[in-house]
């Protein structure tokens, strides 16, 4: 159903070991959401899903999230989690790219772009924390993109997404001058 809104979900790693980060991609407005987790697992993957359900309550996620489509990665393995909430509800439907055809979902692998710009490859996040991985959100959002007609991921979500959403995952426009996509960002 091509009228159905598709969220690209993902991972990116730091180093080969550690901390990674969740990524969600909302192909209609081009916002993109990251969580830190403790490694690349189902359990973790889950426990965002299960937490991001809370959070935005079950209209929103929902309408957020209706379709998730992913990669063939172990840590996505278990549809059904992620799929149902506890009372056996279904939340959302995940669907799966082809193996070896991340093309699929191209979209959340250029927006990794922006994060090494931020996070380096090779970069260790075990340090990192969840309000400092919202901040490099913040600024990849507040970024105007020629392929939005200069608009930002931001700004589009504010029009064409549940507003809700942003509020309660704390998500905010920067203004443009204060963009900023390097790696002193994070620095304390």
């Amino acid at each position: 159903n091509p009228g159905i809104p598709v969220v690209e979900m993902d991972t990116v790693h730091g180093t080969r070991s550690g901390k990674v980060l969740l990524t969600f991609f909302f192909r209609k407005c081009s916002l993109m959401l990251a969580f830190i987790i403790n490694s690349c697992t189902q359990l973790y993957v889950k426990k965002i899903v299960d937490e991001l359900y809370e959070v935005l309550g079950d209209e929103v996620f929902k309408r957020s999230f209706p379709v998730i489509l992913t990669d063939n990665g172990s840590e996505f393995k278990n549809p059904e989690a992620l799929e149902y909430d506890a009372n056996g509800n279904q939340r959302t439907k995940v669907f799966y790219c082809d193996p070896m055809a991340s093309y699929q979902k191209p979209h959340i692998e250029k927006n990794h772009e922006y994060i090494r710009y931020i996070l380096p490859k090779g970069k260790s996040f075990n340090k990192l924390t969840q309000e400092q991985i919202t901040l490099a959100i913040n600024h990849i959002n507040s970024t105007a993109r020629a392929s939005l007609n200069g608009h930002t991921p931001f700004k589009l979500a504010q029009m064409l997404m549940d507003n809700l959403l942003l509020e309660k995952l704390l998500l905010k426009q920067i203004p443009a001058d204060e963009v900023h996509l390097k790696p002193a960002l994070l620095k304390k």
